[in-house]
């Protein structure tokens, strides 16, 4: 195996030795899924979210906010709309110029892209990888790789690597990806 492939396969673990980052909370009852005919979580009133609010939050490198964290955890479990909306309000609150957005937008493209693989689309899913890479490839891995657990641009990696994978996925219901938040002691 060559040092490359290595490096990436240290990223990827089996799900029993998921970390937890905010094992306080609860998983929902459901990863939603569009058109799965499952509530939709914020919109109907028997959705996990419902009622939720999107309140605006602040954007800290040194310290990772705690609905980050949450947003790692829902991603690592294959709740991947969810982990969207727990990242969301940061991105949408943070300068549209700024390496903080992109790399916001870059880990909601990746949550994007695990949708797509559980809905079966695999242009839309490469598309979203795609994105996201381009996106990681840019940033700087000094002030990232705390809260992805490696730098930007290994993450990237991960992301085109998902792409090449055959279609159709057999017995997949998500991505091969793995946030690792490195936290302060």
């Amino acid at each position: 195996m060559d040092r490359s492939a290595r490096q990436l396969s240290d990223f990827r673990f089996p799900k029993a030795q998921k970390p937890r980052y905010r094992p306080d909370r609860r998983f929902p009852k459901y990863a939603y899924l569009p058109g799965s005919g499952l509530p939709h979580p914020v919109r109907h009133p028997d959705g996990h979210s419902f009622s939720a609010t999107d309140e605006p939050l602040a954007w800290c490198m040194t310290s990772l906010p705690e609905q980050f964290l949450w947003g790692v955890d829902l991603f690592n479990n294959c709740y991947y709309w969810e982990a969207h909306e727990a990242w969301e309000p940061f991105w949408q609150h943070v300068s549209r110029t700024s390496e903080e957005w992109a790399f916001l937008k870059a880990i909601i493209l990746l949550a994007a892209a695990g949708v797509k693989v559980r809905e079966g689309k695999h242009g839309p899913m490469r598309r979203h990888l795609d994105r996201a890479a381009s996106l990681l490839d840019g940033l700087n891995a000094d002030i990232f790789t705390p809260a992805i657990g490696m730098s930007p641009q290994v993450l990237a990696s991960l992301a085109r690597a998902e792409c090449s994978l055959v279609w159709p996925f057999r017995n997949r219901i998500g991505l091969d990806i793995f946030l690792q938040p490195t936290l302060p002691t």
